[in-house]
Parts: C-alpha cells; sequence; structure tokens
C-alpha cells in the first residue's frame, strides 16, 4: 500500500474500530456481540496454529533438555559421589567387623592362658634389623613393651620382639628362617623346636627320633626359662607332613602355622606371663569327624505266589 493521505485516514478508521470493539466486547462479557466471530476465526486459524505447535515442540523440547542437562550432569554427579561414600563407609565397616572378631578371638586366646597382653596394631611389614619377615608395630617402651616378649594374635603364636623404640617395635615372625622356639606335642608332650622356612610349613625337629606324630596333630610352645621369649601354651600350628624314621636320634615333621603371616593386622604382645602353664587349653577344641552315614541293605526274598507261577503247568 501506497502511504497516501487516504491511506493514513483509513488506518486510523481501522484503528478507532479495533478499540471499539474490544471495548464492547469486554463489557459484554460472555454475550459479547462478536463472540460468533471469534468462534469463526478460531475454527479457521486453530489448525494452523496447532501445526505451528507441532513443529515447534520438538525444537523447544530440545533447548529445554539443553538448559536442563546442566542441572541433570550435576545431580548424577552427585549420586555417583553419595554411591562412593556407601560403597566406602560398607568397605569400612566390613573392616571394622573384621579387625572386631580379630580382637575377640585374641582376647579368647589371652584368656585361655592367662596371659596379660597389650594390644598394638601393625603399621609396617619388611626387612629390618637384618631379618627377612618381620613387622612392627605401633607399641614401644612406653607402653610396657621389651625385647624378648611373646607375640600372638587369635590365632597363634606370631613371633618375639626384637627391637624397641619409644613408640614402635619391631617383631621378627615365626617364619623367619633365623627364627626357632621350642615345641611341644598336643596331649604326647613330646618336645621338639620349629624352625621357620619363610613361605613354607615350619620345620619342627622332634627330640624323640622314635616320637608318633600323624598329620593332624598339633604344638604349642613349650615356653622359656622366665618366659622370656616365649611363654608357653600358645598354639603353634598343625603337622602336615612325617618324615620317614630312619632310627635317627630326631624326627623331622612339617608344620602349617595357624598365623596366615601375610595378613597380620591386630596383635597382642605378652606383658604378662600366667601363673601356670596353660598346656593344651588354649589350643581351640578339635572339630568333631563327621558319622558316617548308616548303610542300608535290602534283601530281596521271592514270595510264594511267584514260585508257584514258575512251575510248570502238569505239576
Amino acid at each position: 500500500m501506497r502511504d497516501t493521505r487516504e491511506s493514513r485516514l483509513l488506518l486510523v478508521l481501522l484503528i478507532a474500530i479495533a478499540f471499539a470493539l474490544i471495548t464492547v466486547d469486554i463489557r459484554a462479557g460472555e454475550e459479547s456481540p462478536v463472540d460468533g466471530a471469534r468462534q469463526a476465526a478460531a475454527a479457521v486459524f486453530g489448525p494452523v496454529e496447532e501445526g505451528v505447535a507441532t513443529a515447534v515442540d520438538p525444537v523447544a523440547n530440545a533447548i529445554g533438555a539443553v538448559r536442563d542437562s546442566g542441572e541433570r550432569h550435576n545431580r548424577i554427579a552427585t549420586l555417583e559421589r553419595e554411591n562412593a561414600a556407601l560403597k566406602a563407609k560398607l568397605g569400612s565397616e566390613d573392616q571394622t567387623r573384621s579387625r572386631i572378631h580379630e580382637l575377640d578371638e585374641m582376647l579368647k586366646r589371652a584368656g585361655a592362658g592367662q596371659y596379660g597382653i597389650k594390644g598394638a596394631e601393625v603399621i609396617a611389614i619388611g626387612a629390618a634389623q637384618g631379618f627377612s619377615w618381620t613387622v612392627t608395630i605401633d607399641a614401644g617402651s612406653k607402653d610396657g613393651i621389651e625385647r624378648d616378649m611373646t607375640v600372638l594374635n587369635g590365632d597363634g603364636l606370631v613371633g618375639r620382639v626384637t627391637t624397641v623404640g619409644p613408640d614402635t617395635s619391631t617383631v621378627v615372625l615365626a617364619n623367619d628362617p633365623d627364627f626357632t622356639v621350642g615345641t611341644r606335642l598336643e596331649k604326647t608332650g613330646e618336645l621338639g623346636f620349629a624352625t621357620g622356612q619363610g613361605d613354607r610349613a615350619l620345620s619342627v625337629q622332634m627330640l624323640n627320633g622314635k616320637a608318633k606324630v600323624s598329620p593332624g596333630d598339633r604344638l604349642v610352645t613349650f615356653g622359656s626359662r622366665g618366659n622370656k621369649p616365649f611363654v608357653p601354651g600358645v598354639p603353634i600350628g598343625e603337622v602336615v607332613k612325617v618324615d620317614p624314621s630312619r632310627g635317627d636320634l630326631t624326627r623331622t615333621v612339617w608344620v602349617r602355622p595357624f598365623v596366615g603371616f601375610s595378613r597380620l593386622d591386630i596383635v597382642g604382645v605378652v606383658v604378662m606371663p600366667p601363673r601356670e602353664d596353660p598346656r593344651d587349653a588354649v589350643l581351640p577344641p578339635k572339630p568333631e569327624a563327621p558319622k558316617p552315614a548308616p548303610t542300608v541293605t535290602v534283601t530281596v526274598t521271592p514270595s510264594g505266589s511267584a514260585s508257584l507261577a514258575a512251575q510248570p503247568a502238569d505239576d
């Protein structure tokens, strides 16, 4: 349309009519005279608006997804952190329960042998003071620890204290090749000397070459004079192999130690020896052998009718 005086007057007139219609429509409310025209316009232009909305909605959704992706990413990161924290907590609780069990078993052994012990934690492993199998514990002279004290845990003999500092001590383990301890066989009381063999079974020289020893027999510490370095009655291990006797003065047996030296955690240093030798009292009860299942014998006896049926017909 050209910008002329007539066109301007027409535009003003149309605007005036529009304002008049709006005023009448607002004042009339639901009985507005232009309601029919509105419905007709909705019928005509409604489908067009719906098609435009359908085309635009995926774009709007994509924009919304991009806008919300940061918040969703933060939420996922938060959930991952909470999950990791929960796993760590569960792991910590499992470790705590395991350590409580170790401490409980150690206290049971100490109670059975009437040993006065000082609990400690293994804080380092490795070679020290010229020994190849040692650990460091977090207890020293300030805790009453002295050189040549027996060290045990809930399974049995761990080793002996070799070096003492104010806050820590070095313990040589029972499987060290330079470690030797006097042994006593369960029940029979046969004596011997056990020597460490690293990650292999302990080698035990029985003083009696004719001693009756069988796999499954258990040994405890014989004890030392003045209870240093070893107190009596501490479980050592179980016989797994017996060398044949050749008439020698001594006899060699191989003993699997009760203690797992590669997984030490909580230990106890015997700071007060027992008043009396506990003998075999510290050893746990042996598990009962399973009872053999009863044998059921079924005897089949032929019946009388079966015998008659087997006879010839002319009888």
